[in-house]
């Protein structure tokens, strides 16, 4: 079984709430998991599957629990091809950057050449009431994977 490191960006609590529901499922299915709500660096082992679940603030940005993993990611980090990772970006699409802080942190893991196990989820406040219900079904898709 898997060993995964999720990783929490929230303002408001719904990515807890996410990130609660995809702990639990992983754990139901053998693996072992440790969220990170203020997470740093030296906290994270990169042996792991990171599962960054992140809201979106302002214009577009990362919440700020997580911007100082973000630039420490940013500014201490070589390539990291081991790395596996995915990403449910949290969002509502009535704002211009639209799922800004989730896009953002998958782009930073894509520049240091992490591999992404699934394609970004993309949950639309707009559409979705519940946002674990798409987070649940996406981590299905694909939990085989891991």
């Amino acid at each position: 079984m898997a060993a995964v490191e999720i990783i929490i960006g929230s303002v408001y609590g719904s990515a807890v709430l996410v990130a609660e529901t995809l702990e639990q499922a992983l754990r139901d299915a053998g693996h072992s998991v440790r969220l990170h709500e203020d997470a740093v660096l030296s906290e994270l082992d990169k042996e792991r599957l990171w599962l960054v679940v992140t809201s979106t603030t302002g214009q577009g940005d990362l919440p700020p629990n997580l911007v100082p993993l973000f630039e420490e990611i940013r500014e201490r980090c070589p390539p990291m091809p081991a790395l596996r990772y995915a990403v449910v970006a949290l969002g509502d699409s009535s704002y211009e950057n639209f799922c800004g802080g989730g896009r953002q942190f998958d782009e930073l893991l894509q520049e240091l050449q992490a591999q992404a196990l699934a394609p970004r989820l993309e949950v639309d406040a707009s559409e979705t009431l519940e946002p674990e219900e798409p987070a649940l079904e996406w981590l299905k898709g694909w939990m085989g994977k891991i």
